[in-house]
């Protein structure tokens, strides 16, 4: 018996992962799922999928929320950590994490596939402002705007269809003579009288000022050109919906791999590497649904199987048995499941990049203030490891939002001893320096009210703000950051740890989000991270929709929007990054 070692390590969590992880926890395997984002994969953002067969329709967070806690009722264990190598010689293979290094005898690559550029010129300088990837973060910025959609999949499909609740028109340039997903939502754009499908037509460039104000494309039938700009001279939005590019960096030069990137496996599922699988959309195929992902996840379940026992009877060593949840699996969506989908319209399952977040929402039963049983299980997971009390200093006026997020900290601190609630000078305004000096104080002025200003319990800020309520998608967001401020935090590589120690000016991040944003908690959770590490930084975070006058000044149409200011200024970057990659950033 060996309480160190997994049998399977899944790098993962979509369909394909969380349904592979299923099949050998309920065959009784130690099976550990490691997730960098959020748990469901890229079909999470998917309003309505009505072709997964045995279900007539849910949510794609719903439904993979349904296989997560399958597999933890059966003993799969899930961790949120970066993977970052593989060391795959020998009988015990090592995945080397940003949590620390974990044995197992299988590995199975799950990690899917991200959205891809289309390769327009002014693409990379107009990202954030006016270049989109992610109608559900990013449409509503686009209210009462011209539209265009690039890409003829199920992606750039089902997302045109929703982008009319926003844009007073769309335009699909579909590169070849029609769509490439199912005729039935294809009709479905063809059939909206607010948008217009030019096939075999190519992007060539976006242009503007501060945001995008033309477009050009072509046929590429007959060559012509056309251009569009707004008659008022307003911002015009573009969405990529180009396809995607496998998540196989972490393989490249260890397995082999296609042309494109996906990996090569034979009819076991195995890659050219003894002990490693692969399957969902990291795999070579014809055809990319949650059906598809997991069968491919079900069937190299079994072949896992095979593999780890003839290493279990060849070695001697047998990994600890889960043990299988006590609590039913119901059918009732927790927050992760019904967060992110309110609003969208219906389709298929599709490919869109994102993911659901972990809990989220507000309004439910007064004795649980705004938290459902999901949410409150991971607040008593958080508060438990939690290492020192934190106050929740609260910066209101008299508005609407500052009630409601004061009665959200009452509610949040009333689950824990670990958390209390005060109030910041008078009912207006706050004395304390603005967020650029530092990790002096809270920072803002009435413009930016109201906040909360997480603070040590010796009086010390911990540089923690969030200006809003941070509901949604912040939800997990906020918990972690209160979660490193306390300590112990979530473990760190040894290069981030140090890359934090050396900052040694002031720094200044602000993150702009949107609370339906399936990638801004990553770039909140880094920041978060390291003003909690050094008190040189502090970490605000503000709902972009409820301070419209900080997105006028850094002109934001796309969200995450992170701000770095230091002694040298500001600068403005858009897009989901890794800690380590923030870092670079800061300098």
């Amino acid at each position: 018996m060996d309480d160190e070692v997994f049998d399977a390590v899944i790098v993962g969590g979509g369909p394909a992962g969380l349904t592979a992880a299923l099949y050998l926890a309920r065959a009784r395997y130690r099976v550990l799922v490691v997730e960098r984002e959020r748990f469901g994969g890229q079909v999470t953002i998917t309003s309505e999928v009505v072709n997964y067969p045995g279900v007539l329709s849910a949510s794609g967070a719903e439904l993979t929320d349904t296989m997560r806690r399958q597999a933890e009722a059966f003993g799969a264990e899930l961790m949120l950590a970066q993977v970052e190598a593989l060391d795959l010689s020998g009988d015990v293979k090592v995945v080397r994490t940003s949590r620390g290094d974990v044995r197992c005898l299988a590995v199975l690559l799950a990690s899917g596939a991200t959205p891809r550029d289309a390769g327009f010129e002014g693409e990379e300088r107009f990202r954030g402002h006016g270049v989109a990837y992610c109608a559900t973060c990013d449409g509503e910025f686009f209210t009462g705007r011209e539209v265009f959609v690039i890409g003829g999949g199920f992606a750039a499909a089902e997302e045109a269809v929703f982008l009319t609740t926003y844009a007073s028109h769309v335009t699909v340039l579909v590169r070849r003579d029609d769509f490439s997903c199912a005729r039935s939502i294809a009709d479905e754009v063809r059939a909206n009288d607010r948008i217009d499908v030019l096939t075999n037509s190519v992007m060539d460039e976006v242009d503007g000022d501060g945001v995008v104000r033309r477009v050009r494309w072509h046929d590429v039938r007959t060559g012509e050109t056309h251009e569009y700009s707004a008659e008022d001279g307003g911002p015009v939005g573009v969405f990529v919906f180009a396809g995607y590019v496998p998540a196989t960096e972490l393989v490249r030069g260890v397995a082999e791999l296609d042309e494109q990137g996906y990996v090569v496996t034979d009819e076991r599922q195995m890659t050219s590497v003894d002990g490693l699988f692969a399957a969902g959309d990291v795999c070579r195929k014809r055809l990319r649904q949650v059906a598809t992902a997991v069968g491919e996840g079900a069937a190299t379940a079994t072949e896992m199987e095979r593999y780890v026992r003839a290493v279990q009877e060849r070695t001697g060593i047998v990994p600890r048995k889960p043990v299988a949840a006590t609590r039913p699996v119901t059918s009732v969506p927790s927050a992760a499941a019904s967060g992110a989908s309110a609003g969208r319209g219906s389709g298929a399952d599709n490919g869109a990049s994102g993911a659901a977040p972990e809990a989220g929402g507000a309004g439910r039963e007064a004795a649980q203030g705004p938290f459902d049983e999901t949410m409150l299980s991971q607040l008593r997971a958080v508060f438990a490891r939690m290492a020192s009390p934190l106050t929740l200093r609260l910066h209101l006026d008299d508005g609407a939002t500052s009630r409601e997020l004061r009665d959200y900290m009452e509610a949040l601190a009333a689950q824990t001893d670990l958390l209390s609630v005060e109030l910041a000078g008078d009912s207006h305004a706050t004395d304390t320096p603005a967020p650029a000096s530092g990790n002096g104080g809270a920072g803002g002025d009435d413009g930016e009210l109201p906040f909360v200003e997480v603070v040590r319990a010796d009086g010390t800020p911990t540089g923690l703000a969030f200006h809003g309520v941070p509901g949604g998608h912040e939800f997990t967001s906020f918990v972690l950051g209160l979660y490193n401020a306390a300590g112990p935090g979530q473990p760190l590589s040894d290069a981030d740890r140090s890359a934090i120690a050396r900052i040694d000016r002031p720094v200044s991040l602000r993150v702009l989000v949107g609370l339906s944003c399936t990638m801004c908690p990553d770039v909140v959770v880094a920041c978060q991270r390291m003003a909690a590490d050094n008190p040189n930084v502090t970490a605000h975070i503000y709902d972009v929709n409820r301070f419209p006058e900080l997105r006028e000044r850094y002109e934001v149409m796309s969200v995450p929007c992170l701000v770095i200011g230091d002694d040298s200024g500001e600068r403005v970057s858009f897009g989901k990054k890794s800690l380590s990659q923030i870092l670079e950033l800061v300098g």
